[in-house]
């Protein structure tokens, strides 16, 4: 239960000065969804590729009527409004249609990375109390063993070869009412995110809370119905649902989404489909550039672009600059969080190519630019005072894009909105623009997080690992500057007195315990770990011993380790 001081400072955190940035003219996801069919009837809303290059596009009204017999499956399955559905997937169309299905009854998704270790998906089904899952037939051998030990969840449909959801989607009415009353309040998404210990935390966010960002994404970028976006993102974050999902629908647009990223197929995929705009997270900037020096993109291949979105991870000006200079496409940096729905602020898009090249080279961090106008942004000190420009302290936000709250957590929801502002947990500073506005700047975390690929990685749970492994006296979990995922893992080890120890004993252990993702890729040796006068590890002392591997890529082992 939430007290009634913590309510109110939820409230206030979710509150905003200038009411008509929050207005929305739909009184749910559904509305919009019908009003867009209506509308745009045979124009392209999903162009889906898999990895075979095998192309499905989808119309307004096709992608409503199959949305709407969804539905109706789900209902025949016992889902009602406010209940929480699961996908377990990789980037599908029948994901998309899910997700609008479960928002038209007003019930909740709750999205399942496949990167995440068995004991976390068990647990994110269970705290989140999952009724039904839809699960990509790819995955079933490993997923529901997991599955059958959840108390909540009552069905579980396979989705794709040898599954069900095919042939009893082409079964249902394509007509759809809902017995219940949506409202714009209910909750859509519970994104888990991990914490600095222990489980990751359920950030709920509500049918407002996407409307909301997905009007200011629409509106700060200058989207209209005639442009196109691309989604080479996982669709189990935010940034893939909201920005390149949920926003496409907001502004009558077409969407491209892609199985996966390939850097062989952006650029073509980019021309063919006359894609606008998309949006990236530094790694993937990184790829593309690796791939053009050894392969040589045809630079005719994007004439429709006009910019690329990027957040979700570290972005340093070089690998900025190198893009930007490569390729002639310019950054709209940008930042946020699940917690803030996705994005919280951009680079505006119309600064000069001299305003621009200022604000993204040369402060040494590139602007993650101006607050959009769905929240505000300050620099604060730990008692939540506004610092002036260029001092350093907490990010935190307010506004209508600010989450629901942490699902059955209190003691994070306390100290993350104890005085009445969300924070962040992220270092930065601003600097004041010629018209007075603010450019924002973030230089690194207050919290220790690994963001690797822009993935949050908890070192707590490799430090466990790490603890398990035979010789090991102790050992932490670094997260160190990578040229290609922003951050990789990195693990500095203490090995017990008079044990032989090599490297590769310790990363062969890791790749069985974890996935590729949070498995150490470098093992640096050292006598004593540092520790604060309280006993607490100073990881970022350790950051420097992995300074030699900045460029290196970490490439996942052959089939057979993890």
């Amino acid at each position: 239960m939430l007290s009634d001081d913590l309510i109110a400072k939820i409230a206030h955190a979710r509150s905003l000065p200038a009411p008509v940035a929050g207005k929305i003219e739909y009184q749910n996801i559904g509305e919009l969804l019908f009003r867009q069919a209506r509308y745009y009837d045979t124009k392209p809303y999903l162009i889906f590729y898999d990895l075979s290059g095998k192309r499905t596009q989808y119309s307004y009204k096709d992608f409503f009527a199959l949305v709407s017999q969804c539905a109706n499956l789900m209902a025949s399955h016992g889902v009602r409004r406010g209940d929480r559905i699961a996908t377990i997937s990789h980037n599908h169309s029948d994901t998309v249609i899910q997700y609008f299905a479960a928002w038209l009854m007003g019930a909740c998704v709750v999205p399942v990375s496949l990167s995440e270790d068995d004991h976390r998906i068990r647990y994110i089904l269970e705290n989140s109390q999952s009724k039904l899952v839809f699960l990509r037939s790819d995955y079933r051998e490993r997923i529901l063993s997991i599955v059958s030990s959840v108390p909540s969840v009552l069905s579980v449909l396979l989705c794709g070869q040898g599954g069900q959801f095919d042939s009893a989607l082409a079964n249902t009415s394509s007509f759809f009412a809902s017995p219940d009353a949506v409202t714009i309040d209910d909750e859509a998404l519970i994104v888990y995110t991990s914490g600095t210990t222990g489980n990751p935390k359920g950030v709920v966010l509500t049918q407002y809370n996407l409307l909301c960002d997905a009007k200011g994404i629409t509106e700060w970028h200058g989207m209209t119905n005639a442009q196109r976006m691309m989604c080479v993102l996982p669709i189990h974050h935010v940034n893939g649902t909201v920005v390149t999902l949920v926003t496409p629908m907001f502004f009558g647009g077409t969407v491209v989404l892609n199985q996966k990223f390939q850097s062989e197929h952006f650029f073509e995929r980019i021309e063919r489909e006359r894609v606008n705009i998309v949006s990236v997270v530094p790694t993937l900037l990184a790829f593309l550039l690796e791939y053009n020096r050894t392969n040589r993109t045809d630079s005719t291949q994007h004439s429709a672009l006009r910019h690329i979105i990027c957040g979700a991870g570290p972005l340093t000006v070089e690998l900025a600059q190198e893009f930007e200079d490569t390729f002639g496409i310019p950054i709209m940096h940008g930042y946020g969080l699940s917690e803030t729905t996705c994005y919280s602020c951009f680079l505006p898009i119309n600064l000069t190519p001299d305003e621009h090249r200022h604000w993204m080279r040369d402060f040494g961090f590139p602007s993650i630019g101006v607050a959009i106008p769905q929240n505000e942004m300050m620099i604060a000190d730990e008692l939540g005072h506004e610092l002036p420009p260029g001092e350093k302290g907490e990010i935190a936000i307010r506004g209508v894009n600010v989450m629901k709250y942490y699902y059955e957590n209190p003691e994070a929801n306390e100290k993350t909105f104890d005085y009445g502002w969300f924070r962040s947990g992220d270092e930065g500073f601003y600097q004041l623009g010629e018209k007075g506005r603010k450019f924002f700047f973030i230089t690194g975390r207050l919290k220790e997080l690994i963001i690797r690929g822009g993935v949050n990685i908890s070192p707590l749970e490799i430090d466990e690992v790490l603890a398990r492994c035979p010789g090991v006296k102790a050992a932490i979990a670094v997260g160190f500057e990578n040229d290609f995922y922003g951050e990789e893992v990195g693990a500095y080890v203490q090995p017990m007195e008079g044990v032989v120890l090599s490297a590769d004993d310790v990363l062969a252990f890791c790749r069985v315990e974890l996935p590729h993702a949070k498995a150490p890729k470098v093992i640096v040796f050292g006598d004593d770990i540092p520790v604060t006068s309280t006993g607490k590890y100073q990881r970022n002392k350790c950051k420097p011993l992995f300074r030699e591997w900045k460029a290196s890529q970490f490439r996942k082992p052959e089939p057979g380790l993890r």
